[in-house]
């Protein structure tokens, strides 16, 4: 399981929505809602998943 930075929702990597790769990692989101979120400013998620 992975958790979608954008919502924190906990994401089946087999049965993501969506996915995207941000400097060398791979990303799962719930929707692609979610995951265009995500790309628009990766790097504040980024962050927000350092913390």
């Amino acid at each position: 399981m992975a958790t979608d930075p954008v919502c924190g929702m906990q994401v089946d990597e087999n049965r993501a929505e969506g996915k995207s790769e941000y400097q060398g990692k791979q990303y799962y989101f719930c929707s692609d809602e979610c995951r265009k979120e995500f790309e628009s400013r990766p790097e504040e998620f980024q962050k927000s998943q350092a913390a």
